[in-house]
């Protein structure tokens, strides 16, 4: 016996449904699992699924603080020295202070509006 139809819930399907392999049964169970941990990020309730994330998201915190204020740690420093090294050499706090910051002003020009009121109309 052969099946070529399936009868679900007054629906018709396929018999090619079935064919599932392992690569797309771990294929979608990802996909659910992803979807998991972006609801859980978006609401603010942690998960499993989340848990990598939100330590991650943390870490980076810890990473921006030590960058802006100038302190380290162990963990940190690979980042930082990557950060330092891609941005010119040594470009961190220490030289972010030395340079002075220009202030630019920006001048106003007149915009002509017209008369606002319509004391240049026609009519």
């Amino acid at each position: 016996m052969k099946i070529t139809n399936i009868l679900q819930d007054g629906n018709i399907f396929s018999a090619a449904v079935l064919d599932l392999s392992i690569d797309v049964i771990l294929a979608k169970f990802k996909n659910a699992i992803a979807n998991q941990a972006k609801v859980s990020l978006a609401i603010g309730v942690p998960s499993a699924a989340s848990a990598p994330h939100s330590l991650l998201n943390g870490f980076k915190n810890l990473v921006a603080v030590a960058a802006e204020c100038g302190w380290e740690f162990d963990q940190a420093k690979p980042v930082l020295a990557a950060a330092r090294s891609s941005t010119g050499g040594g470009a961190g706090p220490a030289a972010a202070a030395a340079a002075p910051k220009e202030e630019v002003k920006d001048e106003e020009e007149p915009v002509d509006m017209g008369d606002l009121f319509g004391g240049d109309d026609e009519y």
